[in-house]
């Protein structure tokens, strides 16, 4: 398998490159009620699945699963037509997190020209797409940004028949909780969390620890570790350390076991809070590292010359008490090209391109023909990362990172707040 240069695998990965610069999942959390989320009568219309809701918020979940209402405002397209030729169709995307070598197929496929736009700040993000000032065709959010937005008509609906190669995925994905019936949204990536750190400079195997999570609280490694600088992520990681599976909790005691845990990894370690791990950590910067998998096995990347990837490692507890997660595709109501939109999506969901984009990004996309098990045989991951394949069943089995209802996502960023303040 190469890329479209007839290099490896790969090969576009190894340039180096500026990567993500904001968190995921903190996109849309300070979007106030107010300007997206209208009444809850008018959410709940023509909704037949059961959900449950927090003031005017509706909230998906796996055992509540969500069918959103089909927007008034931006009707679906009609089916059966054409990109326009020469047309330039804008996506809004995290930094360097789509291969240029797709986009150039993309182009050469149906003469459709594409710009990618990325964010700088959360507030940048928030302002464009909230305020409707922009024409931004697609949009790569995580799963847990789609109630807001359908709730405040940023979205277009789908039109199920440009999107044929939805049977590409993984069964899970055709009819998602978050969005029964896929009506505004179609997989992209899926990634889980766990520790990433450098053998040579580490002298314990992390992954054999009773509690791997302990290691971020084990003074030896004070000014050596590294967590995600993201609220939810991290908080969530103390929740697990401490067997606690439900990681969208508003119960006080768990609350309080966090900003006491926090504060205690603080005095221990005194990690750095980032988000530039994948560079970071096969730099040298520190030894351990909070990891995404998809950063992790980019980071081999960005190792110094004559460091081999063999140092690198990575642990996922898959016993079910880790996160997984996945981000979606999702056309914006504002969007100018919705025809060339939807030819994109299915174009992304092809197998074939769907593999070359993983081959640049490091991050493993849901397709059927991708075998999670033969990740390393067939040149995606070295054998030392294979515990970076994510598997379908951890989306059985895993707890998930959910919208968290306005009371409680307040009371998880004033502990967060507080931690980063003090660390």
């Amino acid at each position: 398998m190469t890329d479209s240069s007839g290099g490896s695998p790969r090969g576009a990965a190894a340039r180096l490159r500026v990567r993500r610069s904001i968190s995921r999942r903190s996109f849309l959390r300070g979007l106030s009620a107010s300007m997206v989320v209208p009444a809850t009568g008018s959410l709940l219309s023509g909704c037949g699945n059961q959900l449950y809701t927090s003031g005017d918020l509706v909230i998906a979940s796996p055992e509540h699963p969500v069918k959103w209402p089909l927007s008034t405002k931006n009707p679906p397209i009609e089916a059966g037509q054409i990109p326009e030729p020469g047309s330039t169709l804008r996506l809004y995307n995290y930094a360097d997190y789509i291969g240029p070598a797709v986009l150039k197929a993309f182009k050469a496929k149906y003469d459709v020209d594409v710009s990618v736009s990325t964010f700088n700040s959360t507030d940048e993000a928030l302002t464009k797409i909230a305020s409707g000032a922009v024409e931004f065709d697609i949009y790569f959010p995580s799963y847990d940004q789609i109630g807001k937005m359908v709730a405040g008509d940023l979205l277009r609906p789908l039109t199920h028949d440009y999107i044929t190669n939805v049977g590409n995925l993984w069964p899970m994905f055709r009819n998602p909780w978050y969005d029964q019936g896929w009506q505004y949204s179609v997989p992209y990536t899926v990634y889980t969390t766990g520790i990433g750190w450098r053998a040579d400079r580490v002298d314990l195997d992390i992954a054999t620890l009773d509690n791997p999570y302990d290691v971020f609280w084990d003074s030896q490694f004070r000014g050596r570790t590294a967590v995600i600088d993201d609220f939810h992520t991290t908080m969530a990681m103390v929740l697990l350390r401490n067997g606690i599976r439900d990681v969208n909790t508003g119960k006080v005691a768990d609350l309080d076991l966090i900003r006491t845990q926090l504060k205690q990894m603080t005095d221990a370690t005194d990690p750095r809070v980032t988000i530039t791990m994948y560079n970071d950590l096969p730099a040298g910067q520190f030894d351990v590292s909070m990891m995404w998998s998809g950063d992790l096995v980019n980071a081999q990347y960005y190792l110094p010359k004559g460091v081999s990837p063999e140092v690198l490692r990575y642990w996922f507890n898959s016993d079910g008490y880790g996160t997984v997660d996945n981000d979606l595709m999702v056309l914006l109501a504002s969007g100018k090209n919705p025809v060339a939109a939807h030819h994109f999506l299915n174009f992304m969901l092809d197998a074939d391109i769907a593999s070359k984009n993983f081959s640049y990004t490091g991050y493993q996309p849901p397709q059927r023909s991708i075998n999670p098990d033969t990740l390393v045989e067939d040149g995606f991951l070295p054998e030392q990362l294979s515990t970076a394949a994510v598997q379908p069943a951890y989306f059985r089995d895993s707890p998930r990172l959910l919208e968290l209802n306005p009371v409680v996502d307040a009371q998880w960023h004033n502990i967060w707040q507080e931690y980063k303040a003090n660390g």
